[in-house]
Formats: structure tokens, C-alpha cells, sequence
């Protein structure tokens, strides 16, 4: 009788330390992280398109030992110039993860929700990269990269006979798209996209004047100003040069300046990207559906809806930028600001102060994981 007890009082004890590490498993598996991560890319991640600061590694650690992502975060970025889809490509090579397009947030994505005001009108893209495929891939359905446009007005670039860097291929098979349907003596540019950092300041400048000061028909008489909407006004930012480099909001401020000193009226714009807090709103629910998703991946048993983030952490690296947005958006935004890209310098930025500051990424990850206890 007495071995039997002992023998049950051993299964007893086995069976509850089962039953113990099944309630633990459940519950780690029946709830999602209360906390997600937007990362800068250009300062923070990247900087010349080589990673730094341990982001390959940092960011390894937000999935699970078979790939998949156990922590929601996000790609906020006020540059652009790709589609998301082939942005989130690059970075998932450059980083060594499977990263989704649903993860890139860019400056020009907020043109996704102007579809429907400009959809069948004329707009032009202005920018690095692939502007116009950026455009027509969100639903714009006339869309010419400023290049183009420029291309159907003889002398409108004064200086077009010293410029040989000029890709002609690319640039004529843009404007075969588009030539027979359209007659720009009578159609009008309704809107203007910088969608990313321009090329070619003095020719952009002067073709936007002309568009913007004549009622979208360029060498017509002066009229109402179309639509401008830049998808960031970034001063400067942190490249592959030691010194920062003039960003959009340079180029806004010189296209401005030209503007206002040869019309009547202001120049009227508006801008998205760091530090608009409607980015950041705009960001909270992207990360709410990555968040949703991977419930549905994991068989989570709580949806986002009804479980908000306690802590969203804005890993930057420019004050002005990413930190000043978090803090214009509230709660339950946090920032942590990198020295690895704007920022260099010892303790906080006076004006913009961080909620912290670290050397790298990599450090960042430590710290919000080590406080969240993951």
C-alpha cells in the first residue's frame, strides 16, 4: 500500500510538471507580442547599401528557430524611388530574411490613397529610382516619370545638349507608352509626385515652375496650380559620404523659393513621411495587420483588434526625423535613437531627446527584448 502511494504521488508530480510546461507552451503560443518595432532604414540598417551595426543578426532575432517572425516590426522609411515589392527584395537579400511588402513603409506610399481623386488624370513622377512604375503600380493610370514629360517639349531644358548621362532607352520606351493617347498641347498635368529624391535639380525645377505656374501646360499662359505632394521633407540624411546629404525637403525648399519669387501666389504642397504624425498612424495599423497575420500563421488566439500595442519602438537615427515624429505621435510610441547614422554625438539631442539612445541596432534589439522579456 505504502509503494503504491509513493508510486502514485511520482506520476502525480510527473504529470502535473507536463501539465505545467503544456500551460506555458499554450500560453506563449495563445498570445502575440504586446510590442512592435518600425526601423529607419538609411542610418539605422543601412548606410551605402551595406548593413551596419549588426542589423543582419539583430534582426534574425525577431523570428523563431524556424523562420517564422515571432515579433511584428516594420520598415518606416522617408525614402523611395521602387515599389514595395521590389524594395522589400533588396532588403531581403541585403539582411539575409524573408521580408514581406507589407513590411516596407515608404515615403511615397501614402500616394496609394490618392488613386481615386487623380486615377484618370495626367500626373507626373519626379525622382531617383523607378517614380512612374511606383505610381502606375499603386493604380494611376497616366502616369509619366518627369523625364518623359520633359521629352515631348522641345527647349523646355536649356541645358539638354550637354546632359549625356541621359538613359534614351528607358526613357523611349516610357514615352511610346503613353504617346498616341495623349495631346499635351490641350491635356494638363492635374498632379505632380516628387516620389523621391530628384536627379536633376535645375531641369526638375524649372519643368515643375512650368507646370505649376501655368495651370499644368507647360509655355501656356499662367493658371491655377495643380496638385504637389512630396513624399517626404527631409533636410539631409545619412549616406555613403561622411557628411549628410540634402534630401527632398532641400529640393523643396529650393523649388519654393524659385516658385514664390516668380508668381503672385505661394507655392502650395503637402508632404507625408517622418516626422507627419499621420505616418505614424498610417504605420501603427500596418504593423497591426503584420501582427494579424502572423496570428494567423501561428494560430494565435487573440486578434490585434482586440489586443492594441502597449509599446510601438521607433528605432532611428535622425532626431528632427524619427524622433521628433514619435514624440508628436504619442503614445504607445517610443524612441530609441541609433549614433550609427544623423546622430554621432554623446548623451541625447537637446532639442529632440530620445526615451533612449544606443551605438547600434543590434544593441537597440537587446535592450526592447531583454524588456519585454522575450
Amino acid at each position: 500500500m505504502k509503494v503504491w502511494s509513493l508510486f502514485s504521488l511520482s506520476q502525480l508530480k510527473e504529470t502535473s510538471s507536463r501539465f505545467s510546461r503544456l500551460l506555458s507552451n499554450l500560453s506563449q503560443r495563445s498570445l502575440r507580442p504586446s510590442f512592435g518595432i518600425a526601423f529607419d532604414i538609411d542610418g539605422v540598417l543601412l548606410r551605402g547599401g551595406n548593413p551596419i551595426g549588426g542589423s543582419p543578426q539583430a534582426l534574425r532575432r525577431l523570428y523563431a528557430d524556424d523562420g517564422i517572425l515571432k515579433v511584428p516590426y516594420i520598415f518606416l522609411t522617408n525614402g523611395g524611388g521602387v515599389p514595395e515589392s521590389k524594395r522589400a527584395s533588396e532588403l531581403s537579400k541585403l539582411l539575409g530574411i524573408q521580408i514581406s511588402p507589407l513590411q516596407v513603409v515608404q515615403g511615397h506610399s501614402p500616394f496609394r490613397d490618392l488613386v481615386r481623386r487623380f486615377e484618370n488624370d495626367l500626373v507626373v513622377a519626379v525622382g531617383k529610382g523607378e517614380p512612374a512604375e511606383v505610381m502606375l503600380e499603386y493604380g494611376f493610370r497616366k502616369v509619366l516619370s518627369i523625364d518623359a514629360y520633359s521629352s515631348f517639349f522641345k527647349d523646355i531644358d536649356p541645358l539638354l545638349q550637354y546632359k549625356h548621362w541621359r538613359n534614351k532607352q528607358t526613357l523611349t520606351s516610357e514615352v511610346n507608352k503613353l504617346n498616341s493617347t495623349l495631346n499635351f498641347d490641350s491635356e494638363a498635368v492635374k498632379g505632380a509626385f516628387i516620389v523621391s529624391d530628384p536627379v536633376d535639380w535645375g531641369r526638375d525645377i524649372q519643368v515643375l515652375c512650368d507646370i505649376l505656374s501655368c495651370g499644368g501646360l507647360p509655355g501656356k499662359e499662367k493658371g491655377p496650380q495643380p496638385a504637389l505632394y512630396l513624399a517626404s521633407d527631409d533636410l539631409s540624411y545619412q549616406a555613403a559620404f561622411p557628411s549628410e546629404r540634402l534630401g527632398m525637403g532641400a529640393f523643396r525648399i529650393a523649388l519654393e523659393s524659385i516658385f514664390n519669387s516668380v508668381n503672385k501666389n505661394p507655392l502650395q504642397y503637402t508632404y507625408f513621411g517622418k516626422p507627419n504624425p499621420f505616418v505614424f498612424k498610417n504605420a501603427e495599423a500596418i504593423l497591426m495587420q503584420v501582427a494579424s497575420n502572423m496570428c494567423a500563421e501561428h494560430k494565435y488566439g487573440d486578434s490585434p483588434k482586440e489586443n492594441q500595442f502597449s509599446t510601438i519602438y521607433m528605432i532611428g537615427d535622425n532626431p528632427a526625423v524619427d524622433i521628433k515624429g514619435a514624440m508628436k505621435a504619442g503614445r504607445p510610441w517610443f524612441s530609441v535613437l541609433t549614433r550609427t547614422g544623423v546622430f554621432k554625438g554623446e548623451g541625447n539631442h537637446q532639442e529632440y531627446p530620445a526615451d533612449m539612445v544606443v551605438d547600434t541596432v543590434e544593441e537597440a534589439i537587446e535592450y526592447i527584448l531583454n524588456k519585454e522579456a522575450c
